[in-house]
């Protein structure tokens, strides 16, 4: 069972290396470009600053992932400063991907903690040392991958506690979650995902509402509403966009989607639209 191919395939992760160096001073970050973040110290030590949060020191290499836009700053003294290797993240689908969304605002870890990921690291920072064809591309797709191990490392530790990758590190709730993921348009019952998870309709109901922090059903529509504003976005015709993820006419669609967002497609399209170009 792939707890991941769908949702990385559906609203993957594009990075961008914008930084890479030593850093002496303060870089500051607005979340204004509504992209998320994602460092590596390298060498030397940071302090990291959110707002409404305690200030953190790391003096070990160390990733700091910051998955959605935020503010923050990355402060280095003066002496030796940070070697510091940085990427701006775009999820597919906007600011409300679902993927980005089940995350919590901020992850640290120490690069020593992730072992799985040191090969990886290694070629990055190398890479980032060179001077290659090609190198702030490669560096780019190298960031996804260390976006795509962290994901992994997530459901293999079960280090989240609610949301959707709660639910997909869940022994019993991670199959009819994958069964949602990978058939939108199935009318699910309670009942089918409660045998797809080999669990009673009432063990199954209570426990995916414990872990996940949403009823089944609210899931399920959570889940075709995040489609669908994707399709959207890519231009797709309501009519194929209302088959592709469960719902037998247009209108029905449109019903649904405003019940999730308070607006009609037309209408929240039009937003989104306006939202993206700044206007």
């Amino acid at each position: 069972m792939d707890r991941l191919s769908t949702l990385l395939t559906l609203f993957g992760v594009r990075a961008n290396l914008f930084y890479s160096g030593e850093l002496c001073g303060v870089s500051v970050f607005d979340g204004a470009d509504q992209r998320g973040h994602i460092h590596l110290l390298q060498a030397g030590a940071i302090r990291l600053a959110l707002p409404g949060r305690p200030d953190q020191v790391f003096s070990e290499p160390t990733l700091i992932f910051v998955p959605r836009p935020s503010k923050h700053q990355l402060v280095s003294g003066e002496a030796g400063g940070a070697v510091l290797q940085c990427a701006s993240l775009e999820f597919a689908g906007g600011v409300n991907n679902p993927l980005a969304a089940s995350l919590p605002d901020l992850i640290v870890l120490p690069l020593a903690q992730l072992p799985m990921l040191a090969d990886l690291i290694k070629w990055l920072f190398n890479e980032a040392a060179a001077d290659h064809c090609g190198r702030h591309a490669a560096l780019d797709r190298l960031f996804e991958l260390v976006v795509i191990q962290l994901l992994r490392y997530l459901l293999d530790h079960q280090a989240l506690k609610s949301g959707m990758m709660a639910g997909l590190a869940d022994a019993r709730l991670a199959k009819s979650l994958v069964k949602v993921h990978d058939q939108p348009h199935h009318p699910w019952s309670i009942s089918e995902l409660a045998a797809e998870s080999n669990m009673s309709r009432a063990s199954y109901a209570a426990h995916f509402k414990e872990v996940v922090g949403q009823t089944p059903a609210e899931y399920v529509l959570s889940w075709r509403i995040s489609l669908a504003q994707k399709l959207l976005r890519e231009g797709r015709p309501i009519a194929l966009i209302a088959d592709q993820v469960g719902y037998e006419s247009p209108s029905a669609l449109a019903r649904a989607f405003r019940r999730r967002t308070g607006l009609n497609p037309r209408d929240w399209t039009k937003a989104s639209t306006t939202e993206a170009q700044g206007g």
